[in-house]
C-alpha cells in the first residue's frame, strides 16, 4: 500500500474515529496522524485474533482502521485530557 493510500485511509479513519469518540475532529493533520496510527493498531489487534488487518484501500481496511483509531483516540484523550478529581 502506497503512502498516498495510507494518508487517504488515515484521514477517513481518523475523521470517523474522532466523530465517534468526541463528536469533533482533532484537525486535519491530527486526524490523519491518529488515523494512520489507528490503522496500524487496528491491524495489530485484528492480526492478534487471527483475522486479516489492513489489506489495501478497501472497506475491510477502513473498518479495521476506524476501530484502531477509536482505540488510539480513546487512549490519546485519557493521557492528554485534563483530569478532575
Amino acid at each position: 500500500m502506497g503512502i498516498i493510500s495510507w494518508i487517504i485511509l488515515g484521514l477517513i479513519a481518523g475523521f470517523i474515529g474522532s466523530k465517534i469518540v468526541n463528536k469533533t475532529g482533532q484537525g486535519m493533520i491530527m486526524d490523519i496522524v491518529l488515523g494512520i496510527v489507528g490503522a496500524i493498531v487496528g491491524g495489530l489487534i485484528f492480526s492478534a485474533f487471527g483475522s486479516a488487518g489492513v489489506t489495501g484501500l478497501n472497506i475491510w481496511s477502513l473498518i479495521v482502521a476506524v476501530i484502531g483509531s477509536v482505540v488510539v483516540l480513546w487512549a490519546y484523550h485519557q493521557f492528554s485530557g485534563k483530569r478532575t478529581l
